[in-house]
């Protein structure tokens, strides 16, 4: 039996997060949500309208009895506007927890290392329970979770590239490397076979917006992504077969009548 995704002492069962942006409509990003089987939703906090309550919000297609939401800190480009943002999130009722975010570059997306360390010690301080989307740098990695971060997202690749996991090697190190708080590989994930390579890595989650959301058929990438994440856990905790160079008889010769 495997046991359940616990983050800051709190239980999940399933290993997939996902977000809220870019889909064709609230409706479909709700049997999205439905069909990938995610207990996590995130939510930009800037994005939301939190004042004026007659109009169409997203938060009117998440059901908060049965997905847990995860304000985030997109398009925060310093640690106070970070930090502002976060609170604000607390303060309307969304949560203490925030998937941090403080952007160091405006075309690529990659994060500020400095100003991230900076934000989580500030919000952890105030009793926010943190998770910061970083790069895939072990240094940093330990950097935030010394300043409190609950957990660590590291990027497979750019957000909303699509392109997979492309340094498997730095991932790996991650993995190996920490073990005192969750990993969940945050942004690059393209299809079923990038997730079920994350997990596979041993990370304790993944989370994606964009490859579900631009799919074709959103809904059924969002249930191959279930699939694929759980296929993915259950093979890391099986443990693959070692590399071989050469062949290796599928059917063993001993005992052969010749």
């Amino acid at each position: 039996m495997d046991t359940p995704l616990l983050i800051a002492g709190r239980e999940f069962h399933s290993r997939l997060l996902v977000g809220t942006g870019k889909y064709r409509s609230f409706q479909e990003m709700a049997r999205c949500h439905a069909a990938s089987g995610a207990e996590v939703v995130t939510v930009a906090v800037r994005r939301v309208n939190l004042d004026d309550k007659t109009k169409e919000s997203m938060l009117d297609y998440i059901d908060p009895t049965r997905l847990f939401i995860l304000p985030n800190t997109a398009g925060c480009y310093t640690a106070d506007e970070a930090v502002r943002t976060a609170r604000l999130g607390r303060e309307v009722g969304l949560s203490n927890w925030v998937k941090l975010e403080v952007i160091g570059d405006e075309r690529t997306l990659f994060p500020d290392n400095a100003g991230l360390v900076e934000a989580t010690r500030i919000l952890a301080k105030e009793g926010f329970v943190v998770l910061p989307y970083t790069n895939d740098d072990l240094v940093n990695a330990k950097r935030l979770i010394d300043a409190g971060a609950a957990a660590v997202m590291p990027l497979g690749a750019p957000i909303g590239s699509g392109l997979g996991i492309q340094n498997m090697t730095n991932l790996r190190i991650l993995r190996e490397m920490i073990t005192d708080v969750p990993l969940i590989v945050d942004a690059g994930v393209g299809t079923a076979s990038d997730a079920a390579v994350a997990m596979e890595l041993g990370f304790d989650g993944v989370l994606m917006n964009t490859a579900i959301a631009a799919a074709e058929d959103s809904e059924r990438m969002a249930e191959a992504m279930k699939l694929a994440v759980e296929a993915g856990r259950l093979a890391y905790l099986a443990g693959r077969m070692p590399k071989r160079l050469y062949a290796s008889a599928s059917s063993p010769l001993a005992g052969v009548v010749r």
